[in-house]
Protein backbone atom coordinates (compact mmCIF):
# COMPACT_ATOMS: atom_id res chain seq x y z
CA UNK A 1 0.00 0.00 0.00
CA UNK A 2 0.87 3.37 -0.49
CA UNK A 3 3.47 5.13 2.13
CA UNK A 4 1.53 8.37 1.90
CA UNK A 5 0.24 8.73 5.12
CA UNK A 6 -0.64 12.34 5.54
CA UNK A 7 -4.06 11.82 5.41
CA UNK A 8 -4.82 8.30 5.15
CA UNK A 9 -8.24 8.81 6.00
CA UNK A 10 -9.73 9.94 2.79
CA UNK A 11 -7.56 9.26 -0.45
CA UNK A 12 -8.29 6.22 -2.32
CA UNK A 13 -4.51 6.05 -3.21
CA UNK A 14 -3.99 5.37 0.23
CA UNK A 15 -5.03 2.20 -0.21
CA UNK A 16 -2.90 0.69 -3.66
CA UNK A 17 -0.49 -1.62 -3.33
CA UNK A 18 1.30 -3.56 -6.04
CA UNK A 19 0.32 -7.93 -6.16
CA UNK A 20 1.79 -10.29 -7.80
CA UNK A 21 -0.79 -11.48 -10.25
CA UNK A 22 0.67 -15.33 -9.36
CA UNK A 23 -0.77 -15.08 -6.11
CA UNK A 24 -4.23 -14.30 -7.19
CA UNK A 25 -5.87 -17.90 -5.81
CA UNK A 26 -7.64 -19.14 -9.11
CA UNK A 27 -8.77 -22.56 -7.43
CA UNK A 28 -9.20 -23.89 -3.50
CA UNK A 29 -7.23 -25.49 -1.50
CA UNK A 30 -7.50 -29.10 -1.65
CA UNK A 31 -9.10 -29.21 1.40
CA UNK A 32 -11.15 -26.14 3.18
CA UNK A 33 -9.54 -25.76 5.83
CA UNK A 34 -5.64 -26.61 4.48
CA UNK A 35 -5.22 -22.49 3.97
CA UNK A 36 -2.84 -20.71 5.81
CA UNK A 37 -3.35 -18.14 8.24
CA UNK A 38 -2.07 -14.97 9.44
CA UNK A 39 -2.17 -13.86 12.54
CA UNK A 40 -2.08 -10.35 12.91
CA UNK A 41 -0.94 -8.84 16.57
CA UNK A 42 -0.40 -5.16 16.60
CA UNK A 43 2.86 -4.85 14.57
CA UNK A 44 3.52 -8.55 14.87
CA UNK A 45 2.67 -11.47 12.28
CA UNK A 46 2.71 -14.83 12.95
CA UNK A 47 2.26 -17.47 10.09
CA UNK A 48 -0.06 -20.02 11.27
CA UNK A 49 -2.15 -22.71 9.38
CA UNK A 50 -6.29 -22.45 9.41
CA UNK A 51 -6.52 -25.63 11.35
CA UNK A 52 -4.49 -23.70 14.62
CA UNK A 53 -7.60 -21.09 14.90
CA UNK A 54 -9.15 -22.83 17.80
CA UNK A 55 -6.01 -22.22 19.52
CA UNK A 56 -5.70 -18.70 19.07
CA UNK A 57 -9.38 -18.17 20.23
CA UNK A 58 -9.99 -18.57 23.92
CA UNK A 59 -13.24 -20.93 25.78
CA UNK A 60 -16.06 -18.40 25.99
CA UNK A 61 -15.81 -16.74 22.72
CA UNK A 62 -18.44 -15.85 19.79
CA UNK A 63 -18.07 -16.68 16.27
CA UNK A 64 -20.51 -14.71 14.09
CA UNK A 65 -20.70 -16.61 10.77
CA UNK A 66 -22.80 -15.30 7.81
CA UNK A 67 -24.97 -17.48 6.82
CA UNK A 68 -26.03 -16.55 3.36
CA UNK A 69 -26.12 -18.52 0.17
CA UNK A 70 -24.84 -17.57 -3.05
CA UNK A 71 -27.77 -17.55 -6.09
CA UNK A 72 -26.57 -19.07 -9.61
CA UNK A 73 -27.12 -15.51 -10.45
CA UNK A 74 -25.08 -15.16 -13.91
CA UNK A 75 -26.84 -16.34 -17.12
CA UNK A 76 -25.72 -15.91 -20.87
CA UNK A 77 -28.65 -14.68 -23.42
CA UNK A 78 -29.52 -12.56 -26.22
CA UNK A 79 -32.39 -10.09 -26.96
CA UNK A 80 -34.65 -10.06 -29.12
CA UNK A 81 -33.10 -8.39 -31.55
CA UNK A 82 -30.66 -11.11 -31.77
CA UNK A 83 -27.45 -9.25 -29.83
CA UNK A 84 -25.94 -11.29 -27.29
CA UNK A 85 -25.87 -10.41 -23.32
CA UNK A 86 -24.92 -11.53 -19.92
CA UNK A 87 -26.72 -11.28 -16.83
CA UNK A 88 -25.83 -11.16 -13.41
CA UNK A 89 -29.05 -10.99 -11.14
CA UNK A 90 -27.88 -9.18 -8.23
CA UNK A 91 -31.26 -9.23 -6.14
CA UNK A 92 -34.39 -11.10 -6.47
CA UNK A 93 -37.40 -9.09 -5.31
CA UNK A 94 -40.88 -9.93 -4.42
CA UNK A 95 -44.06 -8.80 -6.64
CA UNK A 96 -46.44 -8.16 -4.14
CA UNK A 97 -47.42 -12.00 -4.20
CA UNK A 98 -44.43 -13.11 -2.31
CA UNK A 99 -43.22 -14.40 -5.20
CA UNK A 100 -39.59 -13.57 -6.56
CA UNK A 101 -40.98 -12.33 -10.25
CA UNK A 102 -39.18 -8.83 -10.34
CA UNK A 103 -35.30 -9.12 -9.71
CA UNK A 104 -32.46 -6.10 -10.35
CA UNK A 105 -29.23 -7.12 -12.31
CA UNK A 106 -26.28 -6.30 -14.26
CA UNK A 107 -26.18 -6.48 -18.37
CA UNK A 108 -23.16 -6.46 -20.37
CA UNK A 109 -24.00 -5.85 -24.08
CA UNK A 110 -22.72 -4.09 -27.30
CA UNK A 111 -25.50 -1.75 -26.85
CA UNK A 112 -27.48 -1.38 -23.24
CA UNK A 113 -31.25 -2.55 -23.44
CA UNK A 114 -34.16 -0.05 -23.97
CA UNK A 115 -36.85 -0.56 -21.31
CA UNK A 116 -39.76 -3.29 -22.72
CA UNK A 117 -36.60 -5.15 -24.34
CA UNK A 118 -37.17 -9.18 -24.36
CA UNK A 119 -34.02 -11.15 -22.91
CA UNK A 120 -33.75 -14.78 -23.63
CA UNK A 121 -31.71 -16.25 -21.08
CA UNK A 122 -30.42 -19.61 -21.35
CA UNK A 123 -31.92 -20.48 -23.89
CA UNK A 124 -34.65 -21.12 -21.15
CA UNK A 125 -37.17 -18.33 -19.79
CA UNK A 126 -37.85 -15.31 -21.23
CA UNK A 127 -37.67 -11.73 -18.95
CA UNK A 128 -38.12 -8.03 -19.82
CA UNK A 129 -36.29 -4.84 -19.21
CA UNK A 130 -38.55 -2.49 -17.07
CA UNK A 131 -36.11 0.33 -16.29
CA UNK A 132 -33.15 0.87 -14.62
CA UNK A 133 -31.77 2.07 -10.81
CA UNK A 134 -28.01 3.66 -11.87
CA UNK A 135 -26.06 0.78 -12.58
CA UNK A 136 -28.94 -1.81 -12.16
CA UNK A 137 -31.55 -2.53 -15.06
CA UNK A 138 -35.04 -4.01 -13.86
CA UNK A 139 -36.09 -7.36 -15.03
CA UNK A 140 -39.67 -8.96 -14.78
CA UNK A 141 -40.67 -12.29 -15.52
CA UNK A 142 -43.74 -12.51 -18.07
CA UNK A 143 -47.37 -13.60 -16.57
CA UNK A 144 -47.18 -16.81 -18.22
CA UNK A 145 -43.78 -17.83 -16.79
CA UNK A 146 -44.74 -20.63 -14.26
CA UNK A 147 -41.42 -20.31 -12.19
CA UNK A 148 -40.03 -17.63 -10.22
CA UNK A 149 -36.40 -16.22 -10.28
CA UNK A 150 -35.73 -18.21 -7.44
CA UNK A 151 -37.01 -21.47 -9.10
CA UNK A 152 -35.37 -20.73 -12.64
CA UNK A 153 -31.89 -19.47 -11.23
CA UNK A 154 -31.55 -22.83 -9.56
CA UNK A 155 -32.51 -24.86 -12.38
CA UNK A 156 -30.79 -22.55 -15.04
CA UNK A 157 -28.14 -20.16 -13.98
CA UNK A 158 -24.38 -20.43 -13.41
CA UNK A 159 -22.16 -19.70 -10.24
CA UNK A 160 -21.11 -16.52 -10.01
CA UNK A 161 -17.40 -16.67 -9.75
CA UNK A 162 -15.80 -13.31 -9.21
CA UNK A 163 -14.07 -11.28 -11.96
CA UNK A 164 -10.88 -12.08 -11.08
CA UNK A 165 -11.40 -15.83 -11.25
CA UNK A 166 -10.83 -16.34 -14.68
CA UNK A 167 -11.55 -20.31 -15.07
CA UNK A 168 -15.84 -21.14 -16.47
CA UNK A 169 -17.48 -22.52 -13.05
CA UNK A 170 -16.77 -26.40 -12.58
CA UNK A 171 -18.22 -29.14 -10.14
CA UNK A 172 -15.57 -28.16 -7.22
CA UNK A 173 -16.81 -24.45 -7.29
CA UNK A 174 -20.11 -25.50 -6.91
CA UNK A 175 -19.24 -27.14 -3.44
CA UNK A 176 -16.36 -24.66 -2.79
CA UNK A 177 -18.16 -21.44 -3.66
CA UNK A 178 -20.11 -22.09 -0.60
CA UNK A 179 -19.57 -22.29 3.16
CA UNK A 180 -21.07 -25.58 4.86
CA UNK A 181 -23.19 -23.50 6.74
CA UNK A 182 -24.80 -21.83 4.20
CA UNK A 183 -28.46 -21.46 4.59
CA UNK A 184 -30.56 -18.51 3.27
CA UNK A 185 -30.53 -18.08 -0.77
CA UNK A 186 -29.55 -14.30 -1.92
CA UNK A 187 -26.25 -13.32 -2.06
CA UNK A 188 -24.54 -12.93 -5.15
CA UNK A 189 -20.40 -13.25 -3.60
CA UNK A 190 -19.57 -15.96 -1.07
CA UNK A 191 -18.94 -14.46 2.25
CA UNK A 192 -15.19 -15.98 2.04
CA UNK A 193 -13.92 -15.99 4.84
CA UNK A 194 -16.30 -19.17 5.44
CA UNK A 195 -14.93 -21.03 2.65
CA UNK A 196 -11.89 -21.90 5.52
CA UNK A 197 -14.48 -23.78 7.68
CA UNK A 198 -14.93 -27.37 7.46
CA UNK A 199 -17.45 -29.27 9.74
CA UNK A 200 -14.55 -30.97 11.54
CA UNK A 201 -13.23 -27.78 12.58
CA UNK A 202 -16.39 -26.10 13.71
CA UNK A 203 -16.50 -29.24 16.10
CA UNK A 204 -13.30 -28.50 17.60
CA UNK A 205 -14.11 -25.22 17.84
CA UNK A 206 -17.39 -26.36 19.80
CA UNK A 207 -15.45 -29.13 21.96
CA UNK A 208 -13.10 -26.22 22.82
CA UNK A 209 -15.91 -24.17 24.46
CA UNK A 210 -16.30 -21.48 21.18
CA UNK A 211 -19.41 -20.51 21.16
CA UNK A 212 -20.63 -20.24 17.27
CA UNK A 213 -24.37 -17.68 15.88
CA UNK A 214 -25.69 -15.95 12.35
CA UNK A 215 -26.40 -13.51 10.66
CA UNK A 216 -27.56 -12.92 6.85
CA UNK A 217 -26.41 -10.35 5.01
CA UNK A 218 -26.89 -11.36 1.28
CA UNK A 219 -23.52 -9.75 -0.58
CA UNK A 220 -24.34 -7.78 -3.83
CA UNK A 221 -22.65 -7.76 -6.91
CA UNK A 222 -21.66 -4.06 -5.59
CA UNK A 223 -18.83 -5.63 -3.36
CA UNK A 224 -16.82 -6.10 -6.72
CA UNK A 225 -17.57 -2.41 -8.15
CA UNK A 226 -14.36 -0.81 -7.92
CA UNK A 227 -14.09 2.68 -6.00
CA UNK A 228 -13.70 5.50 -7.93
CA UNK A 229 -13.42 8.73 -6.36
CA UNK A 230 -10.19 9.49 -5.13
CA UNK A 231 -11.81 11.98 -2.54
CA UNK A 232 -13.14 8.95 -0.61
CA UNK A 233 -15.90 11.36 0.78
CA UNK A 234 -17.67 11.19 -2.33
CA UNK A 235 -17.49 7.55 -2.61
CA UNK A 236 -21.64 5.90 -2.76
CA UNK A 237 -22.03 2.88 -1.35
CA UNK A 238 -23.82 -0.09 -2.19
CA UNK A 239 -26.62 -1.21 -0.17
CA UNK A 240 -26.88 -4.99 1.19
CA UNK A 241 -29.33 -6.70 3.25
CA UNK A 242 -29.15 -8.14 6.27
CA UNK A 243 -30.91 -9.93 9.18
CA UNK A 244 -30.08 -9.96 12.63
CA UNK A 245 -31.82 -12.38 14.48
CA UNK A 246 -32.77 -12.35 18.06
CA UNK A 247 -31.10 -15.80 19.02
CA UNK A 248 -27.35 -14.19 17.87
CA UNK A 249 -28.20 -11.00 19.83
CA UNK A 250 -29.05 -13.38 23.28
CA UNK A 251 -25.55 -14.83 22.50
CA UNK A 252 -23.43 -11.60 21.94
CA UNK A 253 -25.00 -10.15 25.25
CA UNK A 254 -24.49 -13.92 26.84
CA UNK A 255 -20.37 -13.62 25.36
CA UNK A 256 -20.12 -10.21 26.46
CA UNK A 257 -21.04 -10.97 30.17
CA UNK A 258 -18.77 -14.11 30.46
CA UNK A 259 -15.92 -12.02 29.49
CA UNK A 260 -15.53 -13.31 25.65
CA UNK A 261 -14.82 -11.59 22.69
CA UNK A 262 -17.27 -11.68 19.72
CA UNK A 263 -15.43 -12.67 16.61
CA UNK A 264 -16.88 -11.99 13.21
CA UNK A 265 -16.30 -14.68 10.56
CA UNK A 266 -15.64 -12.02 7.50
CA UNK A 267 -16.06 -8.81 6.72
CA UNK A 268 -20.12 -9.27 5.47
CA UNK A 269 -20.58 -10.60 9.46
CA UNK A 270 -18.91 -7.59 10.90
CA UNK A 271 -20.77 -5.00 8.30
CA UNK A 272 -24.35 -6.67 10.04
CA UNK A 273 -23.52 -6.37 12.99
CA UNK A 274 -21.75 -2.98 12.92
CA UNK A 275 -24.45 -1.87 10.69
CA UNK A 276 -27.49 -2.59 13.69
CA UNK A 277 -25.45 -0.97 16.00
CA UNK A 278 -25.35 2.04 13.93
CA UNK A 279 -28.98 1.90 13.17
CA UNK A 280 -29.91 1.41 17.15
CA UNK A 281 -27.39 3.99 18.26
CA UNK A 282 -25.60 1.41 20.41
CA UNK A 283 -22.83 2.41 22.12
CA UNK A 284 -19.58 0.17 21.96
CA UNK A 285 -20.48 -2.49 23.94
CA UNK A 286 -23.96 -2.18 24.38
CA UNK A 287 -27.01 -4.37 23.60
CA UNK A 288 -28.33 -5.07 20.35
CA UNK A 289 -32.15 -5.84 19.37
CA UNK A 290 -33.15 -8.15 16.42
CA UNK A 291 -33.00 -6.00 12.68
CA UNK A 292 -33.65 -6.59 9.60
CA UNK A 293 -32.92 -3.91 7.31
CA UNK A 294 -30.67 -2.19 4.07
CA UNK A 295 -27.12 -0.92 4.91
CA UNK A 296 -25.09 0.96 3.44
CA UNK A 297 -22.61 1.44 6.17
CA UNK A 298 -18.92 2.88 4.76
CA UNK A 299 -16.60 1.75 7.09
CA UNK A 300 -12.76 3.40 6.80
CA UNK A 301 -10.05 4.50 9.34
CA UNK A 302 -11.54 6.45 12.13
CA UNK A 303 -14.70 4.51 12.38
CA UNK A 304 -15.69 3.72 15.93
CA UNK A 305 -16.43 0.12 16.32
CA UNK A 306 -19.24 -1.18 18.58
CA UNK A 307 -19.97 -4.93 18.73
CA UNK A 308 -16.56 -6.70 16.81
CA UNK A 309 -13.78 -7.61 18.94
CA UNK A 310 -11.90 -9.56 16.30
CA UNK A 311 -12.19 -10.56 12.47
CA UNK A 312 -10.99 -13.65 10.75
CA UNK A 313 -10.74 -12.43 6.58
CA UNK A 314 -9.21 -13.11 3.57
CA UNK A 315 -6.85 -10.48 1.65
CA UNK A 316 -8.50 -7.72 -0.41
CA UNK A 317 -8.43 -6.23 -3.35
CA UNK A 318 -5.78 -2.97 -3.76
CA UNK A 319 -8.25 -0.16 -3.52
CA UNK A 320 -11.34 -1.39 -2.26
CA UNK A 321 -13.71 -0.76 0.77
CA UNK A 322 -12.94 -3.92 2.46
CA UNK A 323 -9.56 -2.86 2.48
CA UNK A 324 -10.57 -0.01 4.27
CA UNK A 325 -12.45 -1.71 6.40
CA UNK A 326 -9.51 -3.90 8.01
CA UNK A 327 -7.71 -1.14 7.68
CA UNK A 328 -9.98 0.85 10.11
CA UNK A 329 -10.47 -2.34 12.07
CA UNK A 330 -6.68 -2.80 12.99
CA UNK A 331 -5.05 -0.20 11.81
CA UNK A 332 -3.64 1.66 8.76
CA UNK A 333 0.40 0.96 9.00
CA UNK A 334 -0.61 -2.54 10.27
CA UNK A 335 -2.54 -3.69 7.97
CA UNK A 336 -0.15 -2.12 4.80
CA UNK A 337 2.49 -3.95 6.94
CA UNK A 338 0.96 -7.04 7.22
CA UNK A 339 -0.42 -7.21 3.62
CA UNK A 340 3.87 -6.83 2.74
CA UNK A 341 4.47 -9.52 4.97
CA UNK A 342 1.61 -11.70 3.22
CA UNK A 343 3.20 -11.19 -0.10
CA UNK A 344 6.67 -11.54 0.71
CA UNK A 345 5.57 -15.00 1.94
CA UNK A 346 3.52 -16.02 -0.94
CA UNK A 347 0.18 -15.96 0.73
CA UNK A 348 -2.44 -16.68 -1.52
CA UNK A 349 -5.18 -13.73 -2.44
CA UNK A 350 -8.84 -13.24 -2.60
CA UNK A 351 -11.60 -15.52 -2.25
CA UNK A 352 -10.31 -18.75 -2.83
CA UNK A 353 -6.98 -17.20 -0.68
CA UNK A 354 -5.53 -17.89 2.66
CA UNK A 355 -6.87 -15.65 5.65
CA UNK A 356 -5.87 -13.61 8.46
CA UNK A 357 -6.92 -13.16 12.28
CA UNK A 358 -6.54 -9.85 13.40
CA UNK A 359 -7.63 -7.93 17.04
CA UNK A 360 -9.45 -4.58 17.00
CA UNK A 361 -7.29 -1.65 18.28
CA UNK A 362 -9.01 1.70 18.93
CA UNK A 363 -8.85 4.85 17.03
CA UNK A 364 -6.15 3.16 14.80
CA UNK A 365 -4.84 5.22 11.26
Amino acid sequence: MSANVSNPLSKLSDYDFELPEALIAQHPAAERTASRLLLVNGNSFTDRLFTDLPSLLNPGDLLVMNDTRVLRARFFGQKDTGGQVEVLIERINGDGTGLGRVARAQIRASKSPKPRTRLRLADAFTVEVTGREGEFFLLALPADEPQDFWQLTEAHGLLPLPPYITHTPGSDDETRYQTVYAKNPGAVAAPTAGLHFDEKILAQLKANGIETATVTLHVGAGTFQPVRAENLDEHIMHHEWYHLPEATVKAIDACRVRGGKVVAVGTTSLRALESAARHQNIEPGGSLHADSRETDLFIRPGYQFKVVDRLITNFHLPKSTLLMLVSAFAGYDTMRAAYQHAINQQYRFFSYGDAMLLTRIEHAL
